[in-house]
């Protein structure tokens, strides 16, 4: 029984290792373009929208969403842009001018003031989550934006800094 059973193992052990040796290949991070998102949305929105540009080597767009879709002139318009910084932690930056909107509140709404930093020639607030990140927020004729993640401060304040008016 055991010579019949040895090829069998041997074939099994042989298919394992091949495809662990494909799957180590292949990036398993998906990239995104976000400009069709944020195109959208400046377009709709009745601010205007800013974006991290020119972010240093390493750091990738991995989502983009925005509400501005079935929104009429004068609504509120969320967007949102996740990233995967160098370090593999996450980066996400969020701008909007409904201060309601889920993405800043389960955010901030639980964070407790540490003060202010100036970054890119802002002021913005330093805070930290109920889930322990930090987040750099400040808001701006009533329009809020936010960096918040689980990268390390220099990797979030990376992102706070590329902050510009996004021009399509």
């Amino acid at each position: 029984m055991i010579r019949s059973l040895a090829p069998l193992v041997v074939i099994c052990l042989v298919l394992v290792g091949w495809a662990t040796f494909r799957q180590a290949e292949v990036d398993p991070v998906r990239e995104v373009d976000p400009a069709g998102t944020l195109q959208l949305a400046a377009a709709r929105a009745g601010y205007p929208v800013v974006a991290p540009a020119g972010l240093p080597d390493g750091y990738r767009v991995t989502s983009a969403r925005t509400d501005a879709g079935g929104a009429d002139p004068g609504d509120p318009v969320t967007v949102e842009v996740g990233y995967l910084t160098p370090s593999a932690e996450f980066a996400g930056f969020v701008v909007s001018d409904d201060a309601r909107a889920d993405a800043l509140t389960d955010v901030l709404d639980d964070a407790e003031t540490e003060g202010t930093v100036e970054l890119g020639g802002q002021d913005w607030t330093r805070s930290t989550t109920g889930r322990g990140e930090t987040a750099l927020w400040r808001e701006d004729a009533g329009v809020t934006v936010l960096v918040t993640g689980s990268a390390d401060d220099d990797e979030l304040a990376a992102v706070a800094t590329a902050v510009r008016p996004y021009t399509g």
